[in-house]
């Protein structure tokens, strides 16, 4: 795109709201589970193994479900059904009370890393570090925003 044509656009593009947000995670979620589907996992099994992986320290179950629920507003029963089924599958160990990734978790992560990373370029590159900062600036006072609002509404 030219860059009198990326600014026609972008004069003319709807301002951000709820359903411009909702649109583009839905259709960026849509990539992803395309990609974890071909290695039999789900959003949820991808979250979770993530949360796991990148933690510092072992995490108990029950931190663990907590950890996602936080991100995801997923149902707590869903959550545990999710540390089971990736149990199941041997991409997390029980060690004692805690649930640790197994090589073969890292290496599924690794997978859906390597084979997201050249569609998310494509998707992402090209948008100017200003409107990605702006962005950043938007979504992150969103999420604030919403969550103080559910924290009120679950009091």
């Amino acid at each position: 795109m030219t860059g009198a044509a990326s600014s026609a656009s972008t004069a003319s593009a709807p301002a951000a709201d709820a359903r411009a947000l909702g649109l583009a995670h839905y259709a960026a979620r849509g990539v992803l589970e395309h990609v974890l589907a071909r290695h039999g996992s789900t959003f949820q099994q991808q979250i979770a193994l993530r949360a796991a992986v990148t933690s510092d320290v072992p995490q108990t179950r029950d931190d663990l479900a907590a950890q996602i629920h936080s991100t995801l507003k997923a149902d707590p029963a869903g959550i545990r059904r999710t540390l089971d089924e990736l149990l199941d599958k041997r991409l997390l160990v029980a060690v004692g009370a805690h649930l640790r990734p197994t090589d073969e978790g890292r290496a599924l992560l690794t997978a859906v890393g390597e084979e997201t990373a050249p569609v998310t370029a494509g998707i992402w590159g090209g948008i100017p570090a200003e409107d990605l900062a702006a962005a950043g600036r938007v979504l992150a006072l969103v999420t604030e925003r919403a969550n103080a609002k559910l924290a009120s509404l679950t009091a």
